[in-house]
């Protein structure tokens, strides 16, 4: 097994050349990561303690009077987290909880106690707490949140005060937000209180510190969610998926999300709120900076002027980006193709987006990274063979015998792609068949859905081998590049291919069986 340092290098070195554009182009847009305010959280948690499985962060939760969560506005993972939590710790004979939200100010509290009576529906909630004009996030995720609340709390409170653009006065907003949860306390004495606040209130020395001063008898938990130093740090332990960590007696920190997945969702907020209200925010750049994250991993040329160990101007090769298409407008785009258009409407609906050879297009609905960043290795994967699929819905699959097997290259390098820009895809989450190949190659022929249904299964299990085989250092980044280069149209390239993949796989496993004994 590799040691620390280059299993932390092996998983976060394609998510950190993606994250260097992003986080440029955010410094240039917001200029407040310079403040104190913001620097003391993130100078607070560099390091942890150790790691934490569920039921260990379930004993933390469990004892705990208040919940202080740390929210990144901008990551609806951050809120479905929030929410999941409150449906967990809200269990029937157990203490009632209530949700303190930074999100609605104090002032409005009459329009949330409206809402929750339901004397009025979610369009006017939003619209009169001012959603959209004073916070300006996603709205979906939020009142996810609230919907859970009504369900399993016992009641929701704004916390928050003005002004919030003005960060000489967060000092203010903090003192008010501690003296709305003491009064919380003292409206439901035997309540466990679950407050969301942005993650920056949360240094050691903001509303914890406050809290404790206020409220010296309650035993208050920080959870943090997502710190990039603590993010960093776990992605040298040895265990597959890191769930969480304990930073210091009274804070842990979960991991839901990659920083990178942070940072694009941020950066899409940012493009959102600079252009015109009705315009739907702009997939083109982040998709596009994924794209150079896993070129820059595979030490792939994207403006090489010759084909051979890189291939032909790449850079003019990247895909066209249709950003919350119609479902209209979708069917008229691949009705010109003579693509089958129901199959690409389903995945966009499943995953969010679709990436279509035969149009060389980009279709992204929602930003879901760990499929965003499957459809942008897929992409990859036709790119370096020179888009052989563009303008051609047919023949491929006609005159190519080797079809299913160029499926499950396509679908084992999608995998694994997802996998290096979105480690914390677990494969505990999905069924991943075994790399078998001996399957039946006349039905293969003759029923296009099950060859494609058993070439994704193989392929998912390929590829999730052939990233423990990267981390493990059994795959060189040189040896995953010609991979992404194999040109498949030569009969008889892609089963080769498959099929070392599945011997490799298999010899690595006697090899450890072998060293066990």
């Amino acid at each position: 097994m590799a040691n620390t340092t280059s299993l932390r290098s092996r998983r976060s070195a394609a998510q950190l050349h993606a994250l260097a554009s992003v986080e440029r182009e955010i410094r240039a847009q917001d200029h407040n990561g310079r403040r104190k305010y913001l620097r003391d959280f993130t100078q607070a948690y560099r390091s942890y303690e150790s790691v934490l499985d569920r039921q260990q962060l379930n004993t933390l939760v469990g004892d705990a009077d208040i919940l202080l969560i740390g929210d990144y506005h901008a990551l609806p993972a951050s809120q479905r987290f929030a929410a999941a939590l409150l449906e967990e710790r809200a269990q029937p004979g157990d203490r009632p909880v209530v949700l303190g939200v930074e999100t609605v100010f104090s002032r409005d509290q009459h329009i949330l106690d409206e809402w929750w009576r339901r004397e009025i529906d979610e369009t006017e909630l939003r619209q009169r707490i001012r959603f959209d004009l004073d916070w300006g996030y996603d709205w979906q995720p939020f009142y996810e949140l609230l919907l859970t609340a009504r369900e399993h709390a016992e009641g929701i409170y704004g916390l928050d005060c003005m002004p919030r653009e003005d960060l000489r006065k967060i000092g203010a907003r903090d003192r008010h937000a501690v003296h709305k949860i003491a009064e919380l306390r003292q409206r439901h004495p035997n309540a466990v209180i679950l407050v969301l606040f942005g993650e920056s209130h949360l240094a050691p020395e903001h509303l914890p510190r406050l809290l404790r001063a206020q409220l010296p008898p309650d035993r208050p938990l920080t959870i943090l969610q997502n710190v990039d130093a603590l993010y960093w740090r776990a992605a040298g332990e040895q265990q597959e998926h890191v769930e969480a960590v304990r930073v210091g007696e009274d804070v842990v920190c979960v991991f839901n999300s990659t920083p990178l997945e942070k940072y694009e969702n941020y950066r899409l907020c940012l493009t959102r709120w600079n252009r015109e209200a009705d315009d739907a925010p702009d997939a083109g750049p982040t998709i596009y900076n994924l794209i150079d994250g896993l070129l820059r991993f595979l030490d792939i040329n994207r403006y090489s002027s010759h084909n051979g160990t890189q291939p032909k101007f790449l850079v003019d090769l990247l895909p066209e980006i249709h950003s919350a298409t119609s479902e209209p407008h979708l069917r008229r785009l691949l009705s010109r193709t003579g693509t089958e258009a129901e199959a690409v409407l389903r995945k966009v609906e499943e995953r969010g987006c679709a990436y279509l050879p035969q149009v060389n297009g980009f279709f992204v609905r929602e930003f879901q990274m760990m499929y965003v960043a499957e459809e942008v290795a897929r992409f990859l994967h036709h790119a370096c063979r020179g888009l052989p699929s563009r303008g051609n819905t047919h023949s491929e699959k006609n005159e190519n015998s080797d079809h299913f097997y160029c499926l499950t290259v396509e679908y084992a390098l999608g995998y694994f792609g997802s996998r290096v820009l979105y480690p914390a895809r677990s494969p505990k989450d999905e069924w991943l068949a075994p790399p078998k190949l001996d399957l039946n190659q006349e039905t293969l022929r003759t029923d296009g859905i099950k060859s494609e249904a058993m070439a994704q299964q193989v392929g998912y299990g390929l590829g999730n081998s052939l990233y423990d085989a990267y981390l493990e250092g059994r795959v060189t980044r040189c040896a995953l590049r010609r991979l992404f280069l194999a040109q498949l149209a030569k009969p008889g390239t892609a089963k080769e291919i498959c099929l070392e993949l599945v011997n490799g796989v298999q010899t690595a496993k006697k090899k450890a069986r072998a060293a066990a004994g």
